[in-house]
């Protein structure tokens, strides 16, 4: 699947037959490709950039359809030579064995409600991209600091009273800041954004109780939401390896070496989880907006909210006493709370 063209290569189960034909990307015209080809037909092409759009397409015309995991396809080591038709190919063979790991088909809301969390973490990258920027104009200048944390009220104050004699170096500062309060703008309004979303969707019930969680707040609640979709095609044992924080393994008889996290999967999802795991290494004293959230969850998902906060508290303090590296500590803290994620989504209103 290309924007501009697509090879098409169908398998006759039964006589081995090759059928190959090169497409433009129209859904209608691949249809009727399919269509003429010997019944029963299933199909499916490697997930990409170009969308799920043929997938619903052809779902919706009553044939069979299966969105490749690109990370889950097999190839022979030996297989050197790659091209557009020798992946048609290789994609119908492993179909007729049967060896196709598909990712899940989101539905139009729901891919339109996790474009706009990423569009929030696109922000949010451009933000923080934008305040380096400016820091380090002012750093090579010796402009430094003081009086407090940096990007509050007080320091916006400051760096609005920054002038700089020469033009070029003045009109150079200007831009950077115009870009950091246009991005600061954008993420406000995709906050407010993402909040009425979240209040008020199909979405909100298991937001809600999301939010039981210490580090799991609205945004992190609602974008862990609509990026799983469907938790309960999942298992507490399987959702840390989805989102790719099992350690990768190596063994062969008696030896068994294990690495860092596979990173495989979801990442947006596996980042928000290791920023909410950070939360539960200070002491354990629910806060305002803590109690807030439990306020609206019912008494079964604030009990077991309660109850995950204490046991991966208890984790890292484990984990600090045993002087284990932070970053590691945290993938694992990380991991349990995926699980802990898995049994509030999955937990009856």
């Amino acid at each position: 699947m290309h924007a501009r063209s697509v090879v098409a290569c169908g398998l006759d189960g039964h006589t081995g037959e090759l059928f190959e034909r090169r497409l433009t990307p129209d859904h209608n015209e691949i249809l009727h490709w399919i269509r003429s080809l010997p019944d029963p037909v299933a199909v499916t092409y490697e997930a990409g950039p170009t969308g799920f759009g043929l997938a619903r397409s052809l779902t919706a015309a009553d044939i069979e359809c299966l969105v490749a995991a690109p990370s889950k396809l097999q190839r022979p080591p030996g297989d050197l030579i790659k091209n557009d038709t020798r992946d048609a190919q290789h994609l119908a063979r492993l179909l007729h064995l049967g060896q196709i790991v598909d990712v899940v088909v989101p539905s139009i809301a729901q891919e339109g409600a996790r474009d706009l969390v990423r569009a929030r973490e696109d922000c949010r990258r451009d933000l923080m991209s934008a305040r380096h920027r400016i820091s380090k104009l002012l750093l090579r200048q010796g402009v430094v600091y003081y009086d407090g944390h940096a990007w509050t009220k007080v320091h916006d104050t400051w760096l609005r009273a920054q002038h700089f004699e020469m033009p070029g170096l003045q009109l150079a500062y200007e831009s950077a800041y115009d870009a950091m309060l246009a991005a600061l703008d954008r993420r406000n309004r995709l906050d407010v954004a993402i909040a009425a979303m979240a209040a008020g969707s199909e979405y909100t019930p298991v937001t809600v109780r999301l939010g039981c969680l210490r580090g799991v707040s609205t945004l992190t609640a609602f974008g862990l939401a609509v990026e799983i979709g469907d938790w309960h095609r999942l298992t507490g044992r399987s959702i840390g390896s989805y989102l790719g924080l099992v350690p990768t393994e190596h063994s062969s008889g008696a030896s068994r070496s294990q690495g860092s996290i596979t990173k495989t999967g979801n990442g947006h999802a596996r980042r928000l989880l290791i920023e909410a795991a950070w939360h539960h290494r200070p002491r354990y004293r629910p806060g305002a907006n803590l109690q807030h959230r439990w306020d609206k969850a019912s008494p079964a998902a604030r009990a077991r909210g309660q109850l995950a906060n204490r046991r991966l508290h208890d984790r890292w303090v484990g984990f600090d006493a045993r002087r284990k590296r932070p970053a590691v500590a945290n993938t694992a803290i990380a991991r349990e709370l995926a699980g802990w994620c898995w049994s509030l989504a999955v937990l009856d209103p």
